[in-house]
Parts: C-alpha cells; sequence; structure tokens
C-alpha cells in the first residue's frame, strides 16, 4: 500500500479542520449512520468553544485512487502563531503541506510564519485556494499574492512550482479549474497522492528500529503515549528499547506496550508498523518530546528541530486574597509548581522557571492567547492562582544593548476607523509599513509593532472600530529597546473594607466610573471593583447601604437601578491590568485586585519609588 503524510497549514480561521472534516467524510471514515460533529478533529473543550485549533492533531484516512490504494496521515495544525510550537514540530513528520489560503482575505501574518518552517524543512507545497464561493472572493489575486510570498521566503525553484487548487471547504468539493465545477473532495485527493513525495525514510524498513517524539500525551489505561514518525525499522508490541536524549545519553530502557495507529479520527492497536508511518507508542515513563526512541543498539540519537524562544512572560503565584480557598480544591504552590512543569514537558514553547520566592513560578510562552489558555485550563481543573501582568522576554544583543520582540501585524478595519487605529498604535511605537484598500469598504494596514505595546491593546482596538476590527500579528524579530511606552490611561476603584458590594453604594459610585462587579458580591480591601473616569485610583465604599430612620423607609426613594456591570473574560483581565495588580483565578470566579491590599502601604511604596 502507497503512504502519504501531509500538514494542512493555514491562518487562523481560513477553514482547516472544516476542511479535514470533509476529506475523513468523503474517505469513508464515517459510517452512514454515524453522527459527526461538527469539527471532529477540535476535541479538546476550550477548541469547541473558541472555535480554533490549539493542539496540532492526527488523522488517517484510505483513499482508493487512479494508483490503487493510498493511506494518507493528515495532521490538522493550528493557525495562532502563539500556538507555533506545535507546529515546528510536527511539521518534521511529513513530506508535504497543503497551503489553506482564504479567497476573499488572501495571505496573512500567520500564513507566511507557518510557510516559512515548511519550506525550510524542505517540504512540497500544494495550494488550496479555500472558500471561493465567498461574496467577495478574488482566487486569481490570492494566488499571484501566494507566489509572491513563497518568492520572498526564499523557497527553491521546485517549491516555486507549486500546484493551486480551488475548494470550498464547508461545501466539501475541489477542482483544478473553476470553469469545470465538481461535487466531492477527489480532485485533491488526487493530487496529494501525485504530488507529495512518498516518505523517503521507508527505504530503511530494514535497518534498526528509530523514532524521534514530537507529540506526547497521558492515557488512563496505557500512560505514556508518545508519538511519531518511524525514522527507520519495524515497530513490534514486546520489543526492547531504549530513549536516548538530544545528545545521545540513555534516558531510560523498556519494552513496547502497545503500537497505536491512526485509522481515521480513532487509534487502533496494530501487530506492526513500519518506517514512514506515523504512529503513538505506550510503554516509556520518562522519555519526552525531541527525544529518540531506538533499538537497543543504536547509540545516535536523531536531530530534533530547534524551537523559537518564547516572547511574552508572567507569574503565576498562590492565591493569597481574603477569599482563597473558598472555590478550589488545589491551592498549594506544590500541586501547581507540579502541574506547571508537567505543561512545560508536553508543550516545548512553554518554559516555567521558579522565581526567588518558591511560591511564585515565571512561565513564558509565545503570546497572551497561549498563556490565557493555559490558565484556562488550570481553572477548569479546580486551581486557584494569582497572575501578573505578561511581559516580554527581552534579549541581550552582541554589544550589551537590550532588545526586544518585534510583530508584524495586518489589521482589516472599516475606512472610518483607520484613522484612530494608526494614531493609537503610532503612539505605542508602531511603525506602519503598508495601507491599502481590501475591497469591500475595508482598508488593510500593515504595521511592526513592539509586543509590548499590543499587550492590552485589544479591548481598546474593538472599542475603536465597534467590533469590526480584525487585528492578527505574529512575531518577526528581535530589535533594540524602544523606550518607555504609554501603559493604560484611567485609574481604577478599589474596595476599601471587606464585605459585601451594595446596590445603593454603587448606584452612587456610577458617576465615578465603570463597575467590574454588581450587586451582593463579595468583595474585600483592595479588590478592583471598577474603571475611575480619571486617571488615578480610588479608594471607594462599595459596601455602604442606604440609611434608614423613621423618615426614610427602605422603599421611600427612586428605586435604584444598576447599569449591568462590564465583567472582563480571563484575557481581557490578563491584559488590562498594570505592574501593580494581579488578577485572582478560581473555578468560579475572576477578580482584579492590587498586589499590596492595605492602601496605607501602597501610598507609602509609590511614594518611596
Amino acid at each position: 500500500m502507497n503512504l502519504r503524510n501531509v500538514a494542512i497549514i493555514a491562518h487562523v480561521d481560513h477553514g482547516k479542520t472544516t476542511l479535514v472534516d470533509q476529506l475523513l467524510a468523503q474517505s469513508g471514515v464515517f459510517r452512514a449512520n454515524e453522527a459527526q460533529s461538527e469539527r471532529a478533529m477540535d476535541s479538546n473543550d476550550q477548541e469547541k468553544e473558541r472555535g480554533i485549533t490549539i493542539l496540532a492533531k492526527c488523522t488517517s484516512v484510505l483513499w482508493h485512487g487512479e494508483t490503487g490504494d493510498t493511506r494518507i496521515n493528515i495532521i490538522d495544525t493550528p493557525g495562532h502563531a502563539d500556538f507555533g510550537g506545535e507546529v515546528e514540530r510536527i511539521l518534521g513528520m511529513v513530506d508535504g503541506c497543503v497551503l489553506l489560503v482564504d479567497a476573499e482575505e488572501g495571505v496573512m501574518p500567520q500564513t507566511k510564519f507557518v510557510l516559512t518552517k515548511a519550506l525550510k524543512m524542505g517540504l512540497k507545497p500544494i495550494l488550496c485556494i479555500n472558500k471561493v464561493d465567498r461574496p467577495h472572493a478574488d482566487p486569481d489575486k490570492v494566488h499571484n499574492a501566494a507566489f509572491d510570498l513563497f518568492a520572498a521566503i526564499g523557497a527553491t525553484d521546485e517549491q516555486l512550482d507549486f500546484p493551486h487548487i480551488y475548494a470550498s471547504g464547508r461545501a466539501g468539493w475541489a477542482t483544478m479549474d473553476l470553469n469545470q465545477p465538481s461535487d466531492n473532495l477527489n480532485a485533491l485527493f488526487e493530487l496529494i497522492v501525485k504530488h507529495v513525495p512518498e516518505p523517503k525514510v521507508v527505504e530503511n524498513k530494514d535497518k534498526p528500529f528509530q523514532i524521534l517524539n514530537v507529540l506526547i500525551e497521558s492515557d488512563p489505561f496505557l500512560g505514556r503515549l508518545l508519538t511519531g514518525r518511524i525514522e527507520s525499522g519495524k515497530a513490534v508490541p514486546g520489543m526492547s528499547i531504549k530513549a536516548l536524549s538530544r545528545d545521545g545519553k540513555t534516558i531510560e530502557q523498556g519494552r513496547i506496550t502497545k503500537v497505536l495507529a491512526f485509522r481515521g479520527l480513532k487509534r487502533q492497536p496494530v501487530d506492526e508498523a513500519e518506517a514512514g508511518d506515523i504512529v503513538a507508542i505506550a510503554g516509556m515513563s520518562k522519555a519526552t518530546v525531541a527525544d529518540t526512541l531506538c533499538a537497543l543498539e543504536v547509540t545516535e540519537a536523531l536531530p530534533a528541530q530547534p524551537i523559537d524562544p518564547p516572547t511574552i512572560s508572567m507569574t503565576v503565584s498562590v492565591n493569597d486574597s481574603p477569599l482563597a480557598g473558598r472555590e478550589g480544591d488545589k491551592v498549594q504552590s506544590r500541586v501547581i509548581r507540579d502541574r506547571l512543569l508537567k505543561e512545560a514537558e508536553a508543550n516545548v514553547a512553554i518554559r516555567v522557571t521558579e522565581t526567588g520566592g518558591k511560591d511564585a513560578f515565571e512561565v513564558a510562552g509565545r503570546g497572551e492567547l497561549q498563556l490565557g489558555v493555559l490558565i484556562e485550563n488550570m481553572r477548569r481543573e479546580g486551581f486557584e492562582l494569582s497572575i501578573s501582568r505578561p511581559r516580554v522576554v527581552y534579549q541581550t544583543g552582541e554589544n550589551g544593548e537590550r532588545l526586544e520582540p518585534i510583530e508584524d501585524v495586518v489589521i482589516d478595519v472599516d475606512d472610518e476607523y483607520t484613522g484612530v487605529v494608526i494614531e493609537k498604535l503610532s503612539a505605542r511605537k508602531a511603525e506602519l509599513k503598508d495601507m491599502g484598500p481590501s475591497g469591500a469598504g475595508k482598508t488593510r494596514l500593515t504595521l511592526k509593532s513592539p509586543s509590548r505595546s499590543l499587550i492590552g491593546y485589544q479591548g481598546e482596538f474593538l472599542t475603536d472600530t465597534r467590533g469590526s476590527g480584525v487585528l492578527n500579528r505574529v512575531f518577526s524579530h528581535y530589535e533594540p529597546h524602544k523606550g518607555a511606552i504609554e501603559g493604560r490611561l484611567k485609574g481604577v476603584l478599589v474596595s476599601n473594607g471587606d464585605g459585601e458590594t451594595a446596590a445603593f453604594a454603587l448606584w452612587n459610585l456610577e458617576d465615578r466610573g465603570v463597575m467590574f462587579v454588581g450587586g451582593g458580591e463579595k468583595t474585600y480591601q483592595g479588590m478592583i471593583i471598577g474603571e475611575n473616569a480619571r486617571w488615578d485610583d480610588l479608594d471607594v465604599n462599595p459596601m455602604k447601604a442606604k440609611q434608614l430612620n423613621n423618615i426614610r423607609a427602605a422603599g421611600k426613594d427612586e428605586a435604584v437601578r444598576l447599569t449591568p456591570p462590564r465583567r472582563p473574560s480571563l484575557e481581557q483581565a490578563i491584559a488590562y491590568i498594570e505592574e501593580d495588580e494581579l488578577v485572582e483565578v478560581t473555578p468560579k470566579s475572576i477578580r482584579l485586585r492590587k498586589a499590596v491590599l492595605n492602601p496605607s502601604f501602597r501610598k507609602k511604596r509609590v511614594r518611596e519609588e
């Protein structure tokens, strides 16, 4: 049987997972009576809720084509650069990639990010122009832009000679020529079989067994599962193997207890797997990502892809607020430490270091979204945490100068809002590189901006563009430090005591600013209950009830009608806080607070500084 390994790569929301759904359905993976969920590959709760892919996942289909039966292993990859660590690792398992580009939006910054990685590894690309049935689609313009992008990032002549195909993932059809309509994806299957080469490593099937781990998962019954492509030899259950680290040191020896191959959406145990196939192996307890599993006689480890360094970090510490321990059951620093280290082991793009105090941990990743997803997962598992404002990870240049990460930003926005967006970003030290119409009354802005100036900008951007703007960003390179950038322009309203908020007090405070809490909620001294309309912080009493005497009865005055509070989501809260503030995260609540709760100590600290 022929074998093909292919990755589907694209910018976020260009339709990768929907296309994979259709590929699975049309290759007969689902039975006629089997219930199908939308975006079957997005298996994790947060992926379903947010509608994005977070983890790279493998699936496999059998295609009966002109050249006989072919098993196609398809890897669905995340589109956000925040989860780029997933993409960098798995591209080593495949021999070709399908680059998906939206026929209306065209080439976007993350398209460039993932494509650069794929071309560097010598993969043979296929361009799939998706969503050609959208009202403002312009497939020819997108095809030219994609060719320019390939040339700009240094594609070889062979890679520049890429085939292209038109498709509608949602409708489930693909065609090589728009004048010849189609009602299925056969053309795409045939193109993959024809254009993507068979894995070169198939020739090594008689050599000793070797596989490089790229994904790690834990299974309640089988223990640690290590996924990768077999580079040489065969994997057979019961075989003795060892694990080698990158520098060739033996980590452990053990036996393969199960070899699981991907068959559709499920993993099935197989009696034997050969070089070139993508499998998961159970039986090892210490081996991790980038380690080599091999036969006992092998002495050299397989080379692992270098991973881009993290660009943003935040401090995760124990929740020490007066309301700590009431909603979560995992509150000790030891439990938090073990959970973070487990995450860093499975996700190579995250780095965890302990701080001097031992009850706080520095967690570094690719972006606010990646760190937000990790914190949200921990929160759902019952953890209580305190989180600091994200900071960028600086580097030191050759002359000892301080370097900061710079990002490529592409913004699609209605024409009337371009002025305010350019003004706000210029004040944050961003440079405008290009500006032009993108059709349907929208303008596309291309900018270069320091990473730290984008922390906390997303909320402001949505307000400025009335929710209609789309901002895409991707890490580009490091440049010398750009100097101070203005932070949040407004102060906050801080509670001056412990208790429950009173509707009467909040009603009187509404003139002061926007509330983050409603009536009857628990509050404590130092907790942030709203945003001040002015630039300074204000200590207020949100618990002051109405004075009742023989003249003022409870129902005498006008009824208290409160404006609904503005409750920030986890990502909004993390981006909103300043250096002297924290986000308190529990399974049920997200609260903002000052790092120093007592107001007299807070003012003293400001004076000392």
